[in-house]
């Protein structure tokens, strides 16, 4: 787990940076810019270095204090630049629109969403679903069977390929979109994973995801992710 130790700013100060960048479309530039009308003179090379030091990591602190997502999975693949190329991000939400998980991946298979599943399987927030409703991509029924087979999915989990009830999902997909936009893509795959989790967490704290915190209540937010990190808010 990342520390703050040896930084040249508080933690106050860079969690506060983190956050901002992590909930709106804000480019690095403008949240100098923004850091420096409130008398905080850092360099957006540095607030980059912020972000990838501790998205990841509020990301993993976070997880332990999910409510649970119920058994209802819609699942797709977004785009997203990767050194100019397009790459694709899995996504799954529930029925309530709560985030389940993600994964970026270079490949749009049968391996990829299989990786997927069981990085989903694995959160502590997650259970076994009762149904995984998907779009026409061929890869999702040849990776249930083949979970099925080996005991890692349940096997009355029912496939659905239903476009119109993914439209929940494809909503939550323009917020990301909204979100990497200033960024213009991102420079590596180590780059993009860490910051498209911290995405990922401060949508899940704002979706009213973590016990005890209100979604639209940001004082609340900030002082959860300030006691995360063993921070004075």
């Amino acid at each position: 787990m990342a520390s703050f130790k040896g930084r040249q700013f508080t933690g106050e100060v860079i969690l506060w940076a983190v956050r901002w960048y992590l909930m709106f479309p804000i480019s690095y530039r403008d949240l100098e810019l923004i850091l420096a009308d409130r008398g905080v003179e850092v360099d957006h090379t540095t607030i980059f270095r912020w972000i990838q030091a501790y998205a990841a990591d509020l990301e993993k602190r976070l997880r332990p204090y999910l409510r649970p997502c119920d058994g209802s999975w819609r699942v797709d693949e977004t785009y997203i630049k990767l050194k100019g190329r397009w790459t694709y991000l899995y996504r799954a939400v529930d029925s309530r629109g709560q985030t389940i998980d993600f994964l970026l991946s270079a490949r749009r298979d049968a391996a990829a969403a299989k990786r997927f599943f069981r990085k989903a399987l694995g959160q502590p927030h997650t259970v076994n679903p009762r149904t995984i409703t998907v779009d026409k991509n061929a890869a999702y029924p040849k990776a249930v069977a083949d979970m099925k087979d080996a005991g890692e999915l349940w096997w009355r989990t029912l496939l659905r390929r239903c476009k119109y009830l993914n439209n929940i999902l494809e909503q939550d997909h323009r917020r990301i979109k909204r979100l990497t936009g200033p960024g213009l893509g991102f420079g590596s795959f180590r780059t993009a994973r860490r910051t498209l989790a911290g995405y990922e967490a401060m949508a899940m704290m704002r979706k009213g995801q973590v016990r005890r915190v209100g979604g639209r209540d940001m004082k609340a937010q900030a002082s959860f992710i300030a006691w995360l990190f063993d921070v004075a808010a």
